[in-house]
């Protein structure tokens, strides 16, 4: 297997593999396209996600500056927004439902590391991915770890971090994110 067939299938690979140095460095630089571009530059802006994104809904709105690691990976639903200064950092695929909304700051990571010093400094990452349900809400700062799945018309308060998966209906928050009550009797 290559290292991004590796990555994808979530097991141990090898980040500084040419293949994807070379797949980071040209969503880096449609990144830096899209955060140069001006706020009335809507089709402009719309042109560049969906050469960037795996998939784009129907009114998908990012507020620069917006950060990932490939972009590609990344699948969007309709009725989605993102506030200032989100990072998706999607080696594996990020999937958001539709009528979602982040929060700024807000980070997905799929990427994972060992716990293991000695195998930390080989440098190999592993991925798991992350999905959002339709109707979710994360607040500012939000923190959503490897692996998580997010039930639908979840509310994550602001700066927690979401260790685990969430089920549908609840607000939680806290590090690590817990449940606190039921939003949607």
């Amino acid at each position: 297997m290559t290292e991004y067939e590796k990555m994808l299938a979530g097991q141990w690979y090898n980040p500084l593999d040419a293949e994807l140095r070379q797949l980071r460095l040209t969503s880096r630089e449609n990144c830096t396209k899209y955060n140069s571009t001006g706020a009335s530059h809507h089709k402009q802006r719309r042109l560049l996600l969906a050469e960037l994104l795996g998939t784009v809904g129907q009114h998908l709105f990012i507020e620069p500056p917006f950060f990932c690691d490939y972009g590609k990976h990344i699948h969007v639903g309709d009725n989605v927004f993102f506030n200032f200064n989100c990072v998706l950092l999607d080696v594996a695929a990020i999937t958001i439902g539709n009528n979602v909304f982040f929060g700024p700051a807000v980070q997905l990571y799929t990427v994972n590391h060992p716990l293991a010093a000695a195998e930390r400094r080989t440098g190999i990452e592993q991925a798991l991915p992350i999905t959002i349900g339709d109707d979710v809400w994360l607040g500012g700062g939000v923190v959503v770890c490897p692996g998580v799945t997010i039930g639908e018309r979840v509310v994550v308060a602001a700066g927690a971090v979401v260790t685990q998966d969430l089920a549908a209906d609840g607000l939680y928050a806290g590090n690590p994110a817990r449940w606190i009550k039921n939003v949607n009797n």
